[in-house]
């Protein structure tokens, strides 16, 4: 059975996250209705893994299986831009092994969050602003502390059905870009929740509301409640995500 990867992005503030939810509008659900329509069937859809309700992704990969090859799968692209809303972009579709898989053969995901300091109408839907002084050194310092563990239960969603929370990260800086503070986190996995749980209590260390030793002390007690709150979807964005060969 024919195996094809698809790269797509999309602006996640309509959305329900990537994931089918029951009785919300989900982009897997939009993709597998666009799909099994041009192709007169019935289309199952693997996304690389699941974002939060308003979550975006510039970059995001799935794969899907056919009963036929495709003929010109560069086409069924075009078909599927045009059909598509404008919030979702499909930029390729090829076909691969077929035991390649879109969520298991991932090396690494990369997100970034985008924080401006001035309030800008232009960029309210796609940033968070943050009023009043941030020691951005120090939140880089608690930062760097994240490479010293593995298990991040403190910065995840509760009641969620995962069988560790065990993530590597290997990448994790504050940056100015355009204007805009942006943190970047690249790591095998994340758990549901963890970027913005992350962030979100970063910025009470860069606020002079925790210490570097509390930040290390929320890691190490595995409670969610001890963490800082989550800072909004809109700001987050799915980067990058990294395979061996694609």
């Amino acid at each position: 059975m024919p195996r094809y990867f698809i790269h797509l992005a999309y602006n996640g503030s309509r959305y329900h996250g990537w994931q089918i939810q029951p009785h919300a509008a989900s982009v897997q659900q939009t993709v597998e209705q666009c799909l099994s329509l041009k192709l007169g069937q019935t289309v199952s859809v693997t996304g690389c893994g699941r974002t939060d309700t308003g979550v975006h992704a510039k970059n995001y990969y799935a794969h899907f299986d056919l009963e036929t090859t495709l003929d010109n799968p560069e086409t069924l692209a075009n078909q599927m831009n045009t059909f598509l809303p404008a919030d979702i972009v499909v930029y390729r579709i090829w076909q691969v092994a077929p035991e390649f898989h879109a969520r298991f053969d991932a090396l690494s995901r990369t997100y970034h969050y985008y924080i401006t300091r001035a309030k800008n109408p232009f960029h309210a839907k796609d940033t968070y602003f943050l009023y009043g002084g941030l020691d951005v050194e120090k939140m880089q310092q608690a930062a760097n502390l994240l490479f010293e563990y593995e298990d991040f239960t403190s910065f995840s969603k509760l009641h969620t059905q995962v069988k560790t929370n065990n993530c590597k990260i290997v990448e994790a800086r504050w940056f100015e870009q355009d204007g805009l503070l942006v943190f970047r986190i690249k790591a095998d996995r994340f758990l549901r929740n963890m970027v913005r749980a992350i962030v979100g209590t970063l910025l009470e260390v860069g606020k002079g509301r925790m210490s570097l030793e509390e930040f290390r002390a929320v890691i190490e007690r595995k409670d969610r409640c001890e963490a800082g709150t989550s800072v909004p979807a809109q700001a987050l964005f799915l980067e990058e995500v990294e395979y061996g060969a694609l």
